[in-house]
């Protein structure tokens, strides 16, 4: 059986997260394990009558088995390992967005996501719950943003969903052509496993995370999927998945903390 772990805070946001383990769950037989972190042993009895209360309100498919976890804990150590060696295959977490210092120094949820190499699907407090049509994937010119192509294919074949592979122009005419020729390669592995798929081009300049969250608006798309990397020295500053998260259309975002290129590639 899949495991799913859902980080819950006893917030709202905590409960959009297990909104969406749930709904997967009319797809894919899984244990959803909500887990929650208190600062010590003192809080645990107390968390845990609040998870049970809530888990006696809630709509559980047949394919899903819900299982609590309570511990102390820090979010940004401690999800990654318990999820790590549980051997979840995915965690479903939400997010409150960007709050002032975390425009500076990374979203909490980047924080987290960097923690492990366990795929993330992040929501938003009002993400809609609802069945995938169209799953966006941006492609950009490093070996890095390649590593999600597998996984939202696997999410496309659960539901049925087409993908959209999307890169960005480059001004050089030798950039835009490996461009053009990366983003062929992974259409052609989705023509493989019989996933429906498009390619678009999107106009260079600006920002390229604005530029996606259009692209997504103007398409219907149902979900943002991405490799998170970064080749900054001060990786904090790198705004593409954090803009990306916390988008403005409220998608949810599948996110896969990548391996350095050089580690994977020869």
């Amino acid at each position: 059986m899949n495991l799913y772990i859902v980080p819950h805070d006893l917030t709202e946001v905590g409960n959009s997260a297990l909104r969406h383990a749930l709904h997967l769950c009319n797809k894919v037989e899984a244990e959803i394990r909500i887990l929650h972190l208190v600062a010590n042993k003192n809080e645990i009895n107390s968390a845990s009558l609040k998870i049970d209360k809530m888990i006696e309100s809630l709509e559980i498919p047949e394919k899903a088995t819900i299982t609590t976890q309570v511990q102390p804990g820090s979010i940004f150590e401690d999800i990654g390992r318990i999820a790590t060696k549980a051997a979840a295959q995915l965690i479903i977490m939400g997010t409150h967005g960007q709050h002032g210092f975390q425009k500076l120094f990374r979203s909490h949820a980047i924080q987290v996501i960097t923690s492990c190499d366990i795929p993330f699907l992040i929501v938003q407090k009002t993400t809609p719950t609802k069945d995938l049509r169209n799953i966006v994937v941006p492609i950009d010119l490093t070996k890095e943003s390649l590593q999600i192509v597998n996984l939202a294919g696997d999410v496309a074949n659960i539901y049925g969903a087409e993908v959209h592979v999307i890169g960005n122009k480059q001004n050089d005419e030798l950039l835009n052509q490996q461009m053009k020729n990366r983003i062929q390669i992974v259409k052609k592995q989705y023509e493989e496993r019989n996933v429906p798929s498009k390619v678009e081009f999107l106009k260079d300049g600006g920002s390229y995370s604005k530029k996606v969250i259009e692209y997504s608006k103007k398409n219907d798309v149902d979900l943002i999927a991405i490799a998170y990397h970064s080749e900054s020295l001060l990786p904090q500053f790198d705004k593409f998945a954090q803009n990306l998260i916390t988008n403005s259309e409220l998608l949810p975002c599948l996110v896969l903390n990548s391996k350095q290129a050089s580690a994977l590639y020869f």
